[in-house]
């Protein structure tokens, strides 16, 4: 269950990684030329931190109610 966790974090973070540097470079670059679309990757990013965190949670009650 741990290592499934674990993994999930993993993909979440890189997501979130990935949504972060791609709206960063399509807005200096210039490419991403209004606001709806800027603020789509912002919520983006936001949901996937938000799924990253839930997860660290998660792993964190699941280690200290194992011990």
């Amino acid at each position: 269950m741990n290592t499934l966790l674990i993994i999930a974090l993993v993909l979440a973070m890189a997501a979130t990684a990935y949504v972060l540097v791609r709206g960063v470079l399509a807005m200096a670059s210039g490419k991403v030329g209004n606001q709806q679309a800027q603020q789509q990757w912002m919520r983006k990013r936001v949901l996937y931190q938000g799924i990253a965190v839930f997860i660290a949670a998660a792993i964190m009650m699941l280690a200290s109610a194992g011990s």
